[in-house]
Parts: structure tokens; C-alpha cells; sequence
């Protein structure tokens, strides 16, 4: 293999030195446009990783599509190659020239210079072997090893780099003396702590800073506010904003225009006049949940929330409301990751609703606590529940390909276990008149290779925010218990 030959750099920038990454498996397995997002720098394949990319490339699991996706990617860029051709290195397309949105693509390994088209290199020869005697084993690990050994040692000129999603692998990486590093690109931000909340505080001198020019009109029992000022650069449409004092104000940003947004008071569902289906909000951010789940100009919600928050008994309430009162919905539908916590209990019997039943009791627990009235006693609490199982349906994630959902209040429960892929692939379902509303924590990730910062939860949260009819809100106090507000903060 022979390192591409540089373009001199323009008068007046730094001299950036070339990179060439070397691939671990994970990583192409992981995100299958991999090979195209190392910019200018070169990318490097051992052939241990095309032997471990076959291996993999059967079966139904994002990761064996992944797989697939990438053998045929390889076979576009070698189509009508030649042997020269391919020991020179394949030239590699920009993430736009093979229909990657930009925004897809994450934060560089080497800063954000476009430079020169980088090359893709296969192993063609076989390079003498440069591990350790006390390494032991010839596992794909290690013969990774080797091979990036080899190449530190072939190509002073370049800075080597091996890049994986196997932390151990990264461990002895280090150990042997070879730069590692993981796969950055898939991030979606690169700090959940940055994460969008849905809400905002206003400044103290709010009303002395914006109240010169404000404008102020009433519309169907609801007050609007047109403000202009410097508050306005920071806001988002749809987001809400609030003043800390008891008897502030709480609103919803509903446009933003010229310099100029427009503010919606909340609807207060604190009050019991205000109630949806017999449940009040008990704290500001549950009110602001429920002001966008009763919303009918909003179609897309995320509620993320540790564990107590409320996030399910809300959205039930809501769905409820909305089918059964207003008939804006005809059925709620309600589906799941179905990722054990433990150890998988294996095949379950049934019908599709009876196979997810036990990943459902989040469901249950709630709807026994929208329907604990004592009106009619145990005969009208049955009849209730009867009807309620009536008009919500429980379905399988696995089902999803190709339907079309109309007029339906659709519940994604433990967002946080999905890809970005799979959930665009689930928000697409949605047809006219339908809500989907994405519930999650994304501290309780239970989906190997996912992280708070590459989950589709958080993938949607950020792609949403600005939206006209989409809202988001981050529920930060438990209500559960005090038992489980104690064991949330200190265990």
C-alpha cells in the first residue's frame, strides 16, 4: 500500500498532516457510511475485517444490514477497478455524492477542513508481523494489531490511526503503542448535558427589557404577547419560557418572525377545572407536557424524564381524553423496544398483543390509576377497563415495514433503546391526523452500542427543535413516591 500523494497547501494555512485510519470491524457494522466521513484523510481495510464483515453479513439485525449495506458500498467503489487501481488506493466519494445529508455527518476526526479527496486502501499484501511476545493469541483483535503496526512502521509520513467502537481493543491499542480512537461521527450532540429542554427561563428585567413594544391580543380564550428584543435570538419555536416568581408568567413560543416572536400563555392543568381525564399536572414541566400532548396543532412530541416523572401516565391521560371525549383520535397504539433488563425469559406464546403484553406493564400500571374511581364499584371499573383495551392496541416494533397510520395517537414507550434508523423508520408510519408522541430516559440505555449521544431519542429531539408542529419537554422532578424520589437521587 502506498500513501496518496499530497496537494501542497495553500500560502498562509498550517500544514496538516495526513491521516490514515485504519477501520475495526464495529465500526462498519456500526454505521455503514463510515468509509466515507474521514474527509480528506485516507481509510484503511485489513483483511481480517472483510473475513469478519462475511461472517455477519446473514440474518435480519440492523447489524447484518449494516453489513450487507457495506459490501455493496465496496462493490460500487470497485466496479471496473483494476488490480494497479486498487493497490493505489480507491478514491472516495464526498457524504453528499453517495445521498448522505450533510447534517448527517458528525464532528470529524480532524477538524472541519474539506482538503483533498481521501483514498480507500485494502490490504493486498501480507506485512510482517510487529506484536509483542506478550501478546498472546491470534484472534481478529490482535492480527488488527498487527497490521496497524505494520503501517505506523511503513508510512512515517502519515499519522496512523486505529479506530473502534471495542474499548479493550482501544486498551491494548495503547498498550502496544498504537494510537486509538473511537468512532465520533455517529454522535447526534456531543454532550448530553447540552441536550434541548423544551423550556427556558426569562431574565429578571424581562418586562422592563421587552415591555416597550409589546403587543398584547386575546383569540378564542387564549392571550398572546408579540415581544421583540434580545431574548428573541435565543428562543425556538415551540419551546416554552417562564418566569421563576410564583405569579409569573408561562407560555408557549408559537412564531417567530422578523425579529419578533409571538408568546402563548399555557393553559394552567394544575387547576381541576383543567384536568385530563381526572390527572393534574403537579409541577411546572408536566404542565408544559401536557399543554403540547393536548395541543392539536402539534403532531410530534418527545417527553424524556428519569424514571417517576410522569412521562406515561400524561400521555395516556391525553390519549384518553382525545379518543374516547373528543374523538380527535380514533385508537391509541402503543409499542416498545422489547430489550429484556436481564436475562431474556425466551419464546413467549400468543397472539402479537399477547407476546408483548409482558413488555407492557408500564401500560397497565397506568391505566390502573386512570381508572381507580370508585364510580359503579368493581362491575363499572371492569366495564371501563373492557373498553379501554378496546380502543388501545398494543403492537410489535417488528411489524412496523410498510403501514400507515391514520388518525392515531401512537405511543413509542422506551424511546431511548432506538437507532436514528429505526426511528425514522418508525415516525414515517405516521399518516393524516396522527400523533406520535416518543416517551424516554436515555440514562436507562439497554441497547448495546448506544449511547446517550447516538440515541434515535435524542437523534429526534434535536432534529424536531424549531419545528412548527413539533414540541419538546424534559420532566426533571419524580412524583411517584418519596421512596422513589430517595432512591433516584442517591442510589
Amino acid at each position: 500500500m502506498t500513501a496518496a500523494k499530497r496537494t501542497p497547501a495553500k500560502p498562509g494555512k498550517p500544514v496538516v498532516q495526513r491521516r490514515l485510519f485504519v477501520l475495526d470491524t464495529n465500526v462498519l457494522m456500526h454505521d455503514p457510511t463510515s468509509i466515507f466521513r474521514f474527509q480528506e484523510h485516507d481509510v484503511y481495510l485489513p483483511m481480517v475485517v472483510l473475513e469478519e464483515l462475511d461472517a455477519n453479513k446473514k440474518g435480519l439485525s440492523e447489524a447484518s444490514r449494516n453489513v450487507r449495506q457495506v459490501s455493496r458500498f465496496l462493490d460500487d467503489l470497485m466496479r471496473d477497478a483494476t488490480k494497479d487501481q486498487i493497490d493505489a488506493g480507491l478514491p472516495l466519494p464526498s457524504p453528499q455524492g453517495i445521498g448522505i445529508d450533510q447534517n448527517d455527518v458528525g464532528r470529524s476526526h480532524d477538524g472541519d477542513r474539506p482538503g483533498n479527496v481521501g483514498r480507500l486502501f485494502f490490504q493486498t499484501r501480507q506485512l510482517s508481523s510487529a506484536l509483542p511476545d506478550y501478546l498472546p493469541g491470534h484472534g481478529a483483535d490482535n492480527a488488527i494489531l498487527s497490521q496497524t503496526l505494520a503501517l505506523q512502521a511503513l508510512h512515517h509520513e502519515s499519522r496512523v490511526t486505529l479506530v473502534s467502537k471495542d474499548i479493550n481493543l482501544r486498551i491494548k491499542a495503547a498498550v502496544v503503542g498504537v494510537h486509538a480512537e473511537d468512532y465520533y461521527s455517529d454522535k447526534t450532540i456531543e454532550d448530553a448535558d447540552v441536550l434541548y429542554t423544551g423550556l427556558a427561563p426569562l431574565p429578571a428585567n424581562f418586562w422592563e427589557a421587552h415591555g416597550k413594544d409589546m403587543r398584547s391580543w386575546k383569540e378564542a380564550e387564549r392571550t398572546y404577547y408579540e415581544i421583540s428584543g434580545p431574548v428573541v435570538a435565543n428562543l425556538h419555536v415551540n419551546e416554552f419560557v417562564h418566569e421563576d416568581s410564583a405569579s409569573g408568567i408561562e407560555a408557549l413560543v408559537r412564531r417567530i418572525e422578523g425579529g419578533k416572536a409571538t408568546l402563548e400563555l399555557a393553559r394552567d392543568y394544575r387547576s381541576e377545572r383543567h384536568s385530563v381525564w381526572g390527572v393534574n399536572a403537579r409541577n411546572r414541566e408536566q404542565n408544559f407536557a401536557l399543554n403540547l400532548l393536548m395541543d392539536p396543532e402539534i403532531d410530534f412530541v418527545t417527553i424524556l424524564g428519569p424514571a417517576g416523572t410522569g412521562k406515561t401516565l400524561l400521555t395516556l391521560a391525553a390519549g384518553l381524553m382525545q379518543t374516547l371525549e373528543s374523538n380527535r383520535f380514533v385508537e391509541i397504539i402503543m409499542t416498545r423496544v422489547t430489550i429484556p433488563l436481564g436475562e431474556d425469559i425466551g419464546f413467549l406464546p400468543g397472539t402479537e398483543e399477547e407476546k408483548m403484553e409482558p413488555w407492557m406493564g408500564a401500560l397497565m400500571d397506568n391505566l390502573e390509576v386512570l381508572t381507580r374511581s370508585g364510580e359503579g364499584g368493581n362491575w363499572g371499573r371492569a366495564a371501563t377497563n373492557d373498553l379501554l383495551r378496546n380502543r388501545i392496541k398494543i403492537r410489535s416494533l417488528n411489524f412496523m415495514r410498510g403501514r400507515t397510520f391514520l388518525n392515531r395517537f401512537v405511543i413509542l414507550d422506551e424511546a431511548q433503546n432506538l437507532t436514528p434508523k429505526q426511528m425514522k423508520a418508525l415516525v414515517t408510519r405516521a399518516g393524516p391526523g396522527t400523533k406520535v408522541i416518543c416517551l424516554g430516559n436515555i440514562a436507562q440505555i439497554d441497547t448495546p452500542y448506544l449511547t446517550e449521544t447516538t440515541s434515535g431519542l435524542t437523534y429526534v429531539v434535536n432534529r424536531f427543535r424549531g419545528w412548527q408542529h413539533a414540541g419538546h419537554i424534559t420532566l426533571v422532578r419524580g412524583e411517584r413516591s418519596r421512596l422513589a424520589d430517595f432512591a433516584s437521587d442517591t442510589l
